[in-house]
């Protein structure tokens, strides 16, 4: 440890930039994917559905909760190619994610839901609202405040998870950071590096976790 020489990484800096962008656009691109998901599936579970729907959902659920992701991110990449879909590694590394952190962040969603008050539903159907418009103006907005935190968290998780993706023909800082040492055998000093940048990524969307969650509870009060 007392060898500790950063500046053998001075001459990949220019790399990062690109490196940090792929990262990024990964994880907002898939956490936008999961959050469409989650609510869509959330919605749904909440409801009494046919027993046929309702199971696939929650098979969908229970089996990406339950696997690893890399071998999610293997079967999306390299599986399905055997059926006719070719993804390139950025959208098969978007899709992963986005199907992974949706099935967690559904049960969130429906948690959500099934917090609200069975009285909000009745006042909304004294007022002539049907179910669609009572999920969304009156039930959606308290149970996704209800989910904030976790949604937050989901998104710290995909940015941390995007390290995985390095196993694909994808160059995000993980991967970088795997072609350096290749280059310079500084373990040490390039995987302290790529720890604290992944820490400043997630610890500064905990920081905007809290001032969104602050503003929708001003927003819904």
């Amino acid at each position: 440890m007392n060898n500790l020489d950063f500046s053998t990484l001075i001459p990949f800096l220019p790399l990062l930039p690109d490196a940090l962008l792929i990262t990024l656009k990964i994880g907002v691109l898939g956490f936008f994917l999961a959050l469409l998901i989650a609510i869509v599936i959330g919605c749904l579970r909440s409801t009494h559905m046919p027993k046929l729907p309702s199971f696939l959902l929650g098979a969908y659920v229970e089996l990406f909760r339950g696997t690893p992701l890399l071998v999610q991110l293997f079967i999306v990449y390299y599986g399905l190619p055997s059926l006719g879909i070719k993804l390139g590694p950025f959208q098969a590394a978007v899709l992963t994610m986005g199907l992974n952190s949706g099935a967690y962040l559904s049960e969130n969603v429906r948690a959500g839901i099934l917090a609200v008050e069975k009285g909000q539903y009745e006042a909304a159907s004294v007022l002539g609202y049907n179910y669609i418009q009572t999920m969304f103006y009156i039930v959606l907005p308290q149970a996704l405040r209800i989910a904030v935190p976790s949604f937050m968290n989901g998104f710290s998780s995909i940015i941390k998870e995007t390290s995985i993706v390095s196993v694909l023909p994808l160059i995000e800082l993980t991967k970088l950071g795997n072609q350096i040492y290749a280059r310079t055998y500084h373990p040490f000093e390039i995987y302290i590096s790529l720890g604290i940048i992944y820490f400043l990524l997630t610890y500064f969307f905990t920081l905007l976790a809290k001032l969104i969650e602050k503003r929708m509870a001003e927003w819904l009060t």
